[in-house]
Protein backbone atom coordinates (compact mmCIF):
# COMPACT_ATOMS: atom_id res chain seq x y z
CA UNK A 1 0.00 0.00 0.00
CA UNK A 2 3.19 2.25 0.63
CA UNK A 3 3.77 2.82 -3.04
CA UNK A 4 0.37 4.02 -3.81
CA UNK A 5 0.42 7.46 -4.90
CA UNK A 6 -2.01 9.96 -3.17
CA UNK A 7 -5.00 9.98 -5.40
CA UNK A 8 -4.76 5.88 -5.37
CA UNK A 9 -4.86 5.92 -1.62
CA UNK A 10 -7.16 8.17 -1.41
CA UNK A 11 -9.58 5.47 -3.82
CA UNK A 12 -8.04 2.63 -1.98
CA UNK A 13 -8.68 3.83 1.87
CA UNK A 14 -11.98 5.07 3.34
CA UNK A 15 -12.64 8.68 3.86
CA UNK A 16 -12.37 8.89 7.79
CA UNK A 17 -12.36 12.61 8.02
CA UNK A 18 -14.74 14.40 6.05
CA UNK A 19 -13.90 17.98 4.80
CA UNK A 20 -16.24 20.85 5.74
CA UNK A 21 -14.67 20.85 9.07
CA UNK A 22 -14.21 24.40 10.83
CA UNK A 23 -10.49 24.54 11.33
CA UNK A 24 -8.78 27.59 10.23
CA UNK A 25 -7.85 27.94 6.66
CA UNK A 26 -4.08 26.48 6.12
CA UNK A 27 -4.44 24.97 9.20
CA UNK A 28 -2.01 21.44 8.59
CA UNK A 29 -3.92 19.10 11.42
CA UNK A 30 -6.67 17.89 9.26
CA UNK A 31 -3.96 17.21 6.20
CA UNK A 32 -1.99 15.56 9.04
CA UNK A 33 -5.00 13.27 10.33
CA UNK A 34 -5.94 12.27 6.95
CA UNK A 35 -2.27 10.95 6.32
CA UNK A 36 -2.21 9.33 9.62
CA UNK A 37 -5.97 7.66 8.71
CA UNK A 38 -4.54 6.81 5.71
CA UNK A 39 -2.08 3.99 7.37
CA UNK A 40 -4.38 1.36 7.67
CA UNK A 41 -7.20 -0.45 6.20
CA UNK A 42 -8.36 -2.24 9.20
CA UNK A 43 -11.47 -0.41 11.33
CA UNK A 44 -10.07 2.43 13.22
CA UNK A 45 -11.63 3.94 16.48
CA UNK A 46 -10.65 7.69 17.27
CA UNK A 47 -10.11 9.09 20.71
CA UNK A 48 -9.33 13.38 20.33
CA UNK A 49 -8.05 15.10 23.69
CA UNK A 50 -9.59 18.64 23.74
CA UNK A 51 -7.96 21.19 21.17
CA UNK A 52 -8.71 22.95 17.99
CA UNK A 53 -8.85 19.90 16.20
CA UNK A 54 -11.56 18.22 18.44
CA UNK A 55 -13.44 21.44 18.68
CA UNK A 56 -13.61 21.98 15.30
CA UNK A 57 -14.41 18.77 13.71
CA UNK A 58 -17.52 18.04 16.10
CA UNK A 59 -19.76 21.33 16.57
CA UNK A 60 -22.91 20.31 17.81
CA UNK A 61 -25.21 18.62 16.02
CA UNK A 62 -22.39 18.47 13.55
CA UNK A 63 -19.47 16.09 12.92
CA UNK A 64 -16.73 15.41 10.09
CA UNK A 65 -16.30 11.85 11.56
CA UNK A 66 -17.09 8.59 9.51
CA UNK A 67 -15.37 6.38 12.52
CA UNK A 68 -16.03 6.25 15.96
CA UNK A 69 -15.05 8.72 17.45
CA UNK A 70 -14.71 9.54 21.52
CA UNK A 71 -14.02 13.24 22.82
CA UNK A 72 -11.65 13.39 26.12
CA UNK A 73 -10.98 15.87 28.25
CA UNK A 74 -7.50 17.77 27.82
CA UNK A 75 -5.44 15.13 30.27
CA UNK A 76 -6.76 12.35 29.55
CA UNK A 77 -6.78 11.91 25.72
CA UNK A 78 -4.13 8.58 25.91
CA UNK A 79 -6.25 6.64 28.99
CA UNK A 80 -9.57 7.37 26.77
CA UNK A 81 -7.47 5.86 23.56
CA UNK A 82 -6.12 2.77 26.27
CA UNK A 83 -9.67 2.14 27.57
CA UNK A 84 -11.05 1.74 24.26
CA UNK A 85 -8.13 -0.27 23.56
CA UNK A 86 -8.85 -2.68 26.77
CA UNK A 87 -12.75 -2.57 26.41
CA UNK A 88 -11.86 -4.03 22.82
CA UNK A 89 -9.14 -7.29 23.92
CA UNK A 90 -12.53 -7.79 26.58
CA UNK A 91 -14.54 -7.98 23.83
CA UNK A 92 -13.03 -10.24 21.78
CA UNK A 93 -11.86 -12.56 24.58
CA UNK A 94 -15.65 -12.82 25.44
CA UNK A 95 -16.08 -13.89 21.81
CA UNK A 96 -17.93 -10.88 21.53
CA UNK A 97 -16.39 -9.60 18.57
CA UNK A 98 -14.35 -10.62 15.38
CA UNK A 99 -13.29 -7.06 14.33
CA UNK A 100 -9.67 -6.37 13.83
CA UNK A 101 -9.91 -2.53 15.02
CA UNK A 102 -6.52 -0.07 15.56
CA UNK A 103 -7.09 2.38 18.10
CA UNK A 104 -5.58 6.69 17.34
CA UNK A 105 -5.26 9.52 19.73
CA UNK A 106 -4.68 12.88 18.41
CA UNK A 107 -4.04 15.69 20.60
CA UNK A 108 -2.45 19.06 20.57
CA UNK A 109 1.18 19.94 21.87
CA UNK A 110 -0.93 21.61 25.60
CA UNK A 111 -2.71 17.86 25.53
CA UNK A 112 1.04 15.99 24.78
CA UNK A 113 3.68 18.15 26.41
CA UNK A 114 2.35 19.30 28.74
CA UNK A 115 -1.53 18.87 30.54
CA UNK A 116 -1.73 14.87 29.30
CA UNK A 117 2.10 13.70 30.09
CA UNK A 118 1.04 11.85 32.93
CA UNK A 119 -2.02 9.84 31.30
CA UNK A 120 0.38 9.21 27.91
CA UNK A 121 3.26 7.77 30.24
CA UNK A 122 1.15 5.44 31.24
CA UNK A 123 -0.67 4.30 28.49
CA UNK A 124 2.70 3.84 26.90
CA UNK A 125 4.48 1.99 30.11
CA UNK A 126 1.22 -0.23 30.11
CA UNK A 127 1.65 -1.37 26.63
CA UNK A 128 -1.28 -0.54 25.15
CA UNK A 129 -1.77 -1.38 21.23
CA UNK A 130 -2.68 2.18 20.19
CA UNK A 131 -1.07 4.98 18.19
CA UNK A 132 -0.86 8.48 20.05
CA UNK A 133 -0.46 11.16 17.15
CA UNK A 134 0.65 15.09 18.68
CA UNK A 135 -0.66 17.95 16.20
CA UNK A 136 2.54 19.78 17.41
CA UNK A 137 1.95 23.49 16.60
CA UNK A 138 3.90 24.90 19.40
CA UNK A 139 1.25 26.90 21.72
CA UNK A 140 -1.95 26.43 23.25
CA UNK A 141 -3.79 27.42 20.03
CA UNK A 142 -7.12 26.62 20.63
CA UNK A 143 -7.43 29.27 23.86
CA UNK A 144 -5.61 31.77 22.81
CA UNK A 145 -1.99 31.32 21.66
CA UNK A 146 -0.56 30.67 25.09
CA UNK A 147 3.10 29.14 25.34
CA UNK A 148 3.37 25.43 26.09
CA UNK A 149 6.79 23.30 26.86
CA UNK A 150 6.64 22.85 22.85
CA UNK A 151 7.22 26.52 22.05
CA UNK A 152 10.44 27.15 20.69
CA UNK A 153 12.47 29.97 22.17
CA UNK A 154 12.26 33.29 20.79
CA UNK A 155 8.72 32.75 19.93
CA UNK A 156 6.23 35.49 20.79
CA UNK A 157 2.63 34.41 22.44
CA UNK A 158 0.68 35.50 24.10
CA UNK A 159 1.58 34.66 27.34
CA UNK A 160 5.66 35.05 26.45
CA UNK A 161 5.35 38.03 24.25
CA UNK A 162 8.25 40.24 23.18
CA UNK A 163 9.01 44.08 23.98
CA UNK A 164 11.76 46.25 24.79
CA UNK A 165 13.17 44.12 27.69
CA UNK A 166 11.90 40.11 26.44
CA UNK A 167 12.58 38.71 22.69
CA UNK A 168 9.90 36.43 23.96
CA UNK A 169 9.97 32.67 24.98
CA UNK A 170 13.05 31.85 27.43
CA UNK A 171 13.25 28.34 27.18
CA UNK A 172 14.07 25.56 24.69
CA UNK A 173 11.30 23.47 23.94
CA UNK A 174 11.27 20.06 25.36
CA UNK A 175 12.40 17.42 23.61
CA UNK A 176 9.06 14.47 23.67
CA UNK A 177 9.94 12.50 21.25
CA UNK A 178 13.16 11.83 22.97
CA UNK A 179 10.60 11.43 25.80
CA UNK A 180 8.68 8.57 24.36
CA UNK A 181 12.00 6.72 23.21
CA UNK A 182 12.80 7.00 26.34
CA UNK A 183 9.50 4.30 27.06
CA UNK A 184 10.89 1.52 25.24
CA UNK A 185 8.50 1.36 23.05
CA UNK A 186 8.18 -0.26 19.64
CA UNK A 187 7.66 2.73 17.51
CA UNK A 188 8.61 6.55 17.60
CA UNK A 189 8.88 8.92 14.73
CA UNK A 190 8.79 12.45 14.13
CA UNK A 191 6.58 13.57 10.67
CA UNK A 192 5.64 16.40 8.54
CA UNK A 193 2.30 17.13 6.53
CA UNK A 194 4.55 17.98 3.59
CA UNK A 195 6.37 15.09 3.80
CA UNK A 196 2.89 13.14 3.15
CA UNK A 197 4.31 9.59 1.55
CA UNK A 198 7.11 9.72 4.79
CA UNK A 199 4.02 10.07 7.14
CA UNK A 200 1.35 7.52 5.49
CA UNK A 201 4.82 5.13 5.81
CA UNK A 202 5.21 5.99 9.66
CA UNK A 203 1.50 5.52 10.51
CA UNK A 204 1.76 2.33 8.71
CA UNK A 205 4.73 1.09 10.62
CA UNK A 206 2.98 2.50 14.08
CA UNK A 207 -0.59 0.57 13.75
CA UNK A 208 1.29 -2.34 12.98
CA UNK A 209 4.34 -2.57 15.41
CA UNK A 210 1.69 -4.57 17.49
CA UNK A 211 2.46 -2.24 20.71
CA UNK A 212 2.26 1.88 21.87
CA UNK A 213 3.46 3.83 19.24
CA UNK A 214 3.75 7.65 19.24
CA UNK A 215 3.89 9.83 16.20
CA UNK A 216 5.36 13.25 16.56
CA UNK A 217 4.55 15.96 13.53
CA UNK A 218 5.05 19.78 13.48
CA UNK A 219 1.81 21.23 12.49
CA UNK A 220 2.29 24.90 11.26
CA UNK A 221 -0.12 27.34 12.36
CA UNK A 222 -1.17 30.46 10.26
CA UNK A 223 -2.86 32.30 12.78
CA UNK A 224 -0.72 31.06 16.05
CA UNK A 225 2.95 31.76 13.75
CA UNK A 226 1.87 34.19 11.72
CA UNK A 227 2.09 33.84 8.10
CA UNK A 228 -0.01 33.25 5.04
CA UNK A 229 -2.40 29.95 5.33
CA UNK A 230 -1.32 29.56 1.88
CA UNK A 231 2.19 28.75 3.23
CA UNK A 232 1.46 26.28 5.43
CA UNK A 233 3.48 22.97 3.60
CA UNK A 234 6.44 25.64 2.56
CA UNK A 235 6.44 26.24 6.27
CA UNK A 236 6.51 22.55 6.84
CA UNK A 237 8.98 21.99 4.23
CA UNK A 238 11.44 24.85 5.98
CA UNK A 239 10.98 23.29 9.18
CA UNK A 240 12.99 19.88 7.81
CA UNK A 241 15.48 22.21 5.89
CA UNK A 242 16.59 23.98 8.57
CA UNK A 243 16.89 21.22 11.23
CA UNK A 244 14.09 22.53 13.48
CA UNK A 245 12.32 19.58 12.92
CA UNK A 246 14.30 16.81 11.87
CA UNK A 247 12.07 13.68 10.06
CA UNK A 248 13.14 10.59 11.75
CA UNK A 249 12.12 7.28 13.22
CA UNK A 250 13.16 4.74 16.35
CA UNK A 251 12.05 1.56 15.90
CA UNK A 252 12.72 -0.70 18.69
CA UNK A 253 15.04 1.29 19.96
CA UNK A 254 17.34 2.12 16.57
CA UNK A 255 17.37 5.23 14.85
CA UNK A 256 16.90 6.01 11.24
CA UNK A 257 16.69 9.37 9.34
CA UNK A 258 14.15 9.71 6.72
CA UNK A 259 15.05 10.34 3.23
CA UNK A 260 14.48 13.86 2.98
CA UNK A 261 16.90 14.40 6.43
CA UNK A 262 19.37 11.58 5.96
CA UNK A 263 20.15 13.97 2.68
CA UNK A 264 20.65 16.98 4.53
CA UNK A 265 23.41 14.75 6.74
CA UNK A 266 24.69 13.35 3.80
CA UNK A 267 25.82 16.69 2.41
CA UNK A 268 23.15 16.21 -0.36
CA UNK A 269 21.04 19.01 0.43
CA UNK A 270 21.42 22.08 1.69
CA UNK A 271 21.13 22.67 5.65
CA UNK A 272 19.28 26.36 6.06
CA UNK A 273 20.08 28.83 9.21
CA UNK A 274 18.10 29.25 11.52
CA UNK A 275 17.15 32.75 10.57
CA UNK A 276 15.37 31.58 7.92
CA UNK A 277 12.93 29.68 9.33
CA UNK A 278 12.39 33.01 11.92
CA UNK A 279 12.13 35.74 9.02
CA UNK A 280 9.41 32.98 7.84
CA UNK A 281 6.62 33.70 10.63
CA UNK A 282 5.55 37.02 12.71
CA UNK A 283 5.87 35.01 15.72
CA UNK A 284 10.01 35.60 15.24
CA UNK A 285 9.74 38.87 13.54
CA UNK A 286 11.13 40.98 16.39
CA UNK A 287 14.57 38.08 16.28
CA UNK A 288 15.63 39.74 13.19
CA UNK A 289 16.68 42.61 15.42
CA UNK A 290 20.39 42.90 15.78
CA UNK A 291 20.03 43.29 19.33
CA UNK A 292 18.63 39.79 19.66
CA UNK A 293 21.77 38.28 17.35
CA UNK A 294 23.05 36.67 20.72
CA UNK A 295 19.97 35.33 21.91
CA UNK A 296 19.45 33.82 17.55
CA UNK A 297 23.13 32.65 18.00
CA UNK A 298 22.35 30.38 21.12
CA UNK A 299 19.21 29.44 19.06
CA UNK A 300 21.34 27.45 15.83
CA UNK A 301 24.01 26.29 18.44
CA UNK A 302 21.34 24.25 20.42
CA UNK A 303 19.78 23.34 17.22
CA UNK A 304 23.25 22.35 15.69
CA UNK A 305 23.86 20.23 18.76
CA UNK A 306 20.36 18.19 18.75
CA UNK A 307 21.05 17.98 15.19
CA UNK A 308 24.30 16.44 15.60
CA UNK A 309 23.17 14.36 18.08
CA UNK A 310 20.81 12.75 16.08
CA UNK A 311 23.07 12.04 13.27
CA UNK A 312 25.69 10.21 16.02
CA UNK A 313 22.07 7.91 17.32
CA UNK A 314 21.36 7.37 13.23
CA UNK A 315 24.98 6.08 12.33
CA UNK A 316 25.44 4.26 16.05
CA UNK A 317 21.97 1.99 14.62
CA UNK A 318 23.46 1.66 11.43
CA UNK A 319 26.82 0.72 12.41
CA UNK A 320 28.51 3.14 10.47
CA UNK A 321 30.11 4.08 13.62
Amino acid sequence: MSGLSLKELNNEIPVRLASGHRLCAGCAESIIARQVLMGTEKDVAVSCSTGCFEVSTTIFPYTSWKVPMVHTAFGNGAAGAAGLETAYKSLKRQGKTDKDIKFVNFAGDGATYDIGLQALSGAMERGHDMLFVCFNNEAYMNTGIQRSSATEKGASTTTSWNGSESYGKKEFPKDMTAVMVAHNIPYVAQAAPHAWRDLVQKAQKAFNCGGPSFINAISPCPRGWRFASSDTISISKLAVETCVWPLFEVENGEYHLSPESQRIADGKAEKKPVTDWFASQGRFKHLMDERWSDVVEDIQIELDRRWNKLIKLSDMSSGSE
